[in-house]
């Protein structure tokens, strides 16, 4: 591949260098900023040789590339384009921002705050099903010295959540990621009620008429949302007017205290409720349509993943997981039927398509979404003929149904498609297994039955 060549050819159907705001690279795409999307020709880049795909999303025009030549790209287009390396990440970021919906940008934050804390939801949600795994077949008493400390290690990262959302929340808002961490560290103080190991008694303060229940937000979502977006404002104001001589003294000083209270008396309990409140919605949904909510979920997340917004979702899980009266992720299985269908119909493009170009991108696209990132397959292939799109969201609704229908729950967040099978609950294993097969099959056969040439873009 000539990356120069590429890159000479790419940048004028981005309109030209002065119509390039800002780029940055991830593993497999160059995401270029515009000033001017008017001046794009999307069509015209998927015809350059070494173009996988492109399109937008998030705010950005994305071009994939294979990940051994993705370096090599970026460094040739920041070359060729004269952008200034060392602000552009920044730049990128804050551009790519502005050009998002409302309701994009609050999605696209939560989506910030919580992908860095995956691992470590992943790795307890693991260690959940290995423990599942232990008490359904008899490998150790539920009381063994190894089974208990299996059981802290898995519960530690939600009954600490607060913190590792303060903390990573507070630097998305421009705020004393320190200061995030150690308000989230008084939502989970051992002197509050643990609502993770049963409420227990609890004891009731009063304050000037106010009660205040000490219970604590031990793996809760959105009080520590709430109260660490409120706690920026709050840094900020005081930073304008406090001289920077003290500012390390007082701006902290001030900031904890107000926002400590303001969170344990108003923000808490109302993020409480709203994370229960979307709890209580959507198990209500799932109890009361049953199946039918799985077949609309399964077949219409491949729409919402189009958007970019659905890493959002790891906020309703993570709540979903962390609330002791529900436990278990019954969405992220939906998920996976829909990330697994949209592979079996882009497989099916591979069969039927004679463009060699397509057929090229097809395997790897197929793969991808078997292991649950579906934007090779669905921008690269299955949007582009439609029909294996729908036959893939068909596909997804049928797995989403069966997997409601047999009641199949997740340990976690983060993992879909097959490596989601490391964190579906012992028990309901075998029926992910058939819904991934319903899914992909469905899928591949009513794609199948299409035919796919240059005409049918």
């Amino acid at each position: 591949m000539d990356v120069k060549h590429v890159v000479r050819q790419l940048v004028p159907l981005l309109g030209g260098k002065d119509n390039i705001h800002s780029a940055i690279h991830c593993s497999t795409r160059l995401r270029v900023v515009l000033i001017d999307d008017s001046l794009l020709d999307l069509n015209a880049i998927d015809e350059i040789k070494g173009v996988k795909a492109s399109f937008r999303k998030s705010g950005q025009v994305q071009v994939a590339f294979s990940t051994s030549v993705i370096n090599e790209v970026y460094d040739e287009f920041i070359n060729f384009t004269q952008i200034n390396e060392v602000a552009n990440k920044e730049s990128a970021s804050q551009e790519s921002e502005k050009n998002l919906g409302y309701f994009k940008r609050i999605a696209n934050t939560l989506s910030k705050i919580f992908i860095p804390l995956i691992p470590a939801i992943i790795a307890s949600g693991l260690l959940m099903g290995l423990l599942s795994l232990i008490k359904n077949y008899g490998w150790l008493d539920t009381k063994h010295p190894i089974y208990t400390l299996l059981e802290i290690f898995s519960s530690a990262a939600f009954i600490i959540l607060p913190v590792l959302i303060g903390f990573n929340a507070a630097r998305i808002f421009k705020g004393n990621p320190y200061i995030g961490a150690t308000l989230g560290g008084i939502l989970v103080h051992p002197s509050f009620a643990n609502v993770w190991g049963g409420l227990g008694d609890y004891q009731t303060l009063d304050i000037y008429g106010f009660q205040i229940a000490m219970i604590g937000y031990q793996g809760t979502v959105f009080p520590i949302l709430l109260t660490v977006w409120f706690m920026s404002y709050i840094e900020r104001f005081f930073k304008r007017f406090i001289p920077e001589a003290v500012e390390v003294i007082f701006v902290p000083f001030l900031t904890l205290i107000i926002s400590g209270f303001v969170s344990v008396l108003l923000i808490g309990p109302a993020g409480r409720m709203l994370g229960d409140g979307i709890a209580f919605s959507l198990t209500s949904l799932i109890d009361q349509t049953g199946w039918i909510a799985g077949l609309l979920f399964g077949a219409l997340y491949s729409v919402v993943a189009m958007t970019g917004i659905q890493n959002s979702f790891h906020a309703i899980e993570a709540g979903l997981l962390s609330n002791p009266d529900i436990g278990v992720n019954y969405l992220l299985p939906i998920w996976s039927m829909a990330n697994v269908a949209q592979g079996g119909a882009c497989l099916a493009v591979w069969f039927r398509s004679r463009n060699d170009k397509i057929r090229k991108i097809a395997i790897p696209a197929t793969f991808s979404a078997m292991i649950g990132s579906v934007e090779a397959a669905v921008f690269g292939v299955n949007l582009r003929f439609v029909k294996p799109f729908i036959a893939g969201m068909i596909g997804g609704g049928a797995g989403g149904a069966w997997v409601v229908f047999n009641h199949v729950y997740a340990t976690g967040v983060g993992l879909t498609g097959l490596p989601g099978l490391a964190i579906i609950q012992a028990s309901s294993l075998i029926n992910q297994f058939i819904g991934l097969a319903i899914s992909f099959g469905l899928a591949f056969f009513i794609s199948l039955a299409f035919k796919y040439d240059k005409e049918s873009e």
